[in-house]
């Protein structure tokens, strides 16, 4: 093993912005893949090759001494240099990608991503990938980190010169309640005598719901505030409550949907958009041709069988960027 202590290197550099990013010696090493010895030695690495102390290892969380706050700024644009230099070499080369890590939302993990990843593996069979699934707020924090390549999730409003961002489809929120509670009622009477079963605000999209409640000073019985789609459906199945989601939301409980109708929300609509996301002129025109390929899988398994299922959804359910 060659010796790397009093050199500084591309690999600690790396090592310190996750440890900074995330201000955990051990959660840093889970998103670089390696020990929490391994992270605390390259920063010890580093700090030597600088004649400074980076981190301060007794605070909670980790924090930040000047010299490392100072030299943080240099370390970001040494990877950002560091990927401009590894585009520079893969454009023109695609096919030759070694890595590539993904980062979806939940709503795709049954049936749309494993459709994407077979159809990109057909032409980068040399590419390994890396998928993670999770929440939209947390993916974008992955791929601003440099922990993801590219995400596909929801818009948080987050935008950055960075960004490399290509709309794949719009969805409205709707109200998914028990089977046969409305009828011929007046939808909104019936759901406010119901209790409002919550997607959780710590989330992206429950903080969009309860922001957009706010707006428009509803005050509904809110008695249940979840993060899963599988719960909260299943609580509306069993006539406990109803809910505020998406159809992705709404199709992905999959079980649930015998025992529940999907209808438009009885007060003003609001919507929410999925993008693909990655880091601009990094790696080609790929994420535009991920972008393609996506729609085109949404087209076939999420638009189309919705729009068919629920007529009244076809202005609402909608591919974007369908030239990308």
């Amino acid at each position: 093993m060659v010796e790397t202590a009093g050199r500084i290197t591309l690999w600690g550099v790396e090592v310190f912005v996750a440890a900074a990013d995330e201000r955990s010696i051990s959660v840093a090493a889970r998103r670089l893949g390696v020990s929490p010895s391994s992270v605390s030695q390259q920063l010890t690495n580093l700090e030597t090759a600088l004649g400074t102390l980076l981190v301060d290892r007794s605070a909670r969380p980790l924090a930040l001494t000047p010299a490392g706050g100072l030299f943080l700024k240099r370390a970001q644009t040494i990877l950002n240099e560091a990927e401009q230099a590894r585009a520079e070499l893969t454009l023109g080369a695609m096919s030759h990608l070694s890595r590539l890590r993904l980062g979806m939302i939940e709503d795709f993990d049954a049936d749309v991503t494993p459709r994407l990843l077979s159809d990109m593996a057909a032409d980068l069979d040399g590419t390994r990938f890396l998928l993670e699934t999770g929440a939209s707020h947390r993916l974008h924090d992955q791929l601003d980190a440099r922990a993801l390549d590219v995400i596909v999730a929801a818009d948080t409003g987050a935008s950055a010169p960075w960004m490399e961002v290509h709309p794949v489809l719009e969805e409205p929120f709707v109200a998914a309640v028990p089977k046969g509670a409305i009828g011929q009622a007046d939808p909104m009477e019936v759901l406010r005598a119901l209790p409002l079963v919550q997607y959780t605000a710590r989330h992206h999209m429950g903080r969009v719901i309860s922001a957009n409640l706010a707006r428009q000073n509803l005050r509904l019985d809110n008695r249940f505030e979840l993060d899963s789609y599988h719960a909260i459906m299943a609580m509306v199945a069993a006539g406990a409550g109803w809910t505020i989601i998406t159809p992705l939301g709404f199709f992905r409980a999959q079980r649930f949907r015998a025992a529940a109708d999907l209808i438009p929300l009885p007060f003003a609509p609001f919507t929410r958009r999925i993008n693909l996301t990655a880091r601009q002129d990094v790696l080609g025109d790929l994420p535009r041709d991920m972008a393609r390929r996506l729609t085109a899988v949404l087209d076939d398994l999420v638009v189309q069988p919705a729009q068919k299922e629920f007529p009244w959804l076809r202005d609402g359910v909608r591919l974007l960027g369908k030239q990308s």
